[in-house]
């Protein structure tokens, strides 16, 4: 009996020892496994986004041609976006890490092209600048309306006719005002010839 106790926990213990040195092992390599790297290349940007590494010495390099966009070290992830410069043909981006646990977790250079982004479509400002074209015709027919007011003007110009009219009638005044000094100047002579009357009377009664 007490051999075989002394077996069966013998073998218990190597099965728990070689349990124990698997679990370690697949501990230890997980992290070497996750390691996640992603990027992506728009007309005007980059994006990278890199997971899973190990918690410090990576580096991470992004170029766009010969210009140096991310030169970092970074921990177990890192994400940015930069923009890329103006280009009017494809544009050539590269990225490269370099993983500090081992170079099997290494990768790149990489490339992808960028491609020359789309011409943007005119502005609002522009079309509403050119909508004022049709108000061109409401205000020619503005301009028209007055045409019918030509034949009230002609109506009008009879009216012009009591001006002369008002000329006669000063001129028949001044006819009426006739008789009245013709009166007037009779009387004067009348008067005269009474004056030259009573004169010579007066006369023959002295002499």
């Amino acid at each position: 009996m007490t051999a075989l106790r002394l077996r069966w926990q013998r073998s218990i213990a190597i099965a728990a020892t070689g349990a124990a040195a698997f679990v370690g092992t697949a501990i230890a390599a997980a992290p070497a496994q996750a390691h996640t790297p992603g990027w992506s290349v728009t007309c005007d940007s980059v994006s990278i986004d890199l997971k899973a590494y190990a918690q410090s010495g990576n580096k991470v390099t992004v170029k766009a041609g010969d210009e140096v966009l991310i030169s970092e070290n970074f921990g177990a992830s890192f994400n940015k976006k930069v923009d890329l410069p103006e280009h009017s043909k494809p544009l050539t981006v590269t990225a490269q890490v370099v993983a500090s646990d081992g170079d099997q977790y290494s990768w790149g250079p990489e490339t992808k092209t960028s491609p020359v982004c789309d011409t943007p479509a005119p502005t609002p400002s522009e079309s509403e600048s050119t909508e004022p074209s049709p108000s061109a015709s409401p205000s020619q027919s503005a301009s028209e309306k007055p045409e019918p007011s030509a034949p009230e003007s002609s109506s009008s110009a009879p009216a012009a006719k009591p001006q002369s009219g008002g000329e006669d009638l000063a001129e028949t005044g001044s006819s009426s005002n006739t008789p009245m000094i013709a009166g007037i100047a009779a009387a004067v002579v009348v008067a005269g010839g009474g004056l030259v009357f009573f004169a010579r009377k007066r006369r023959s009664s002295h002499s």
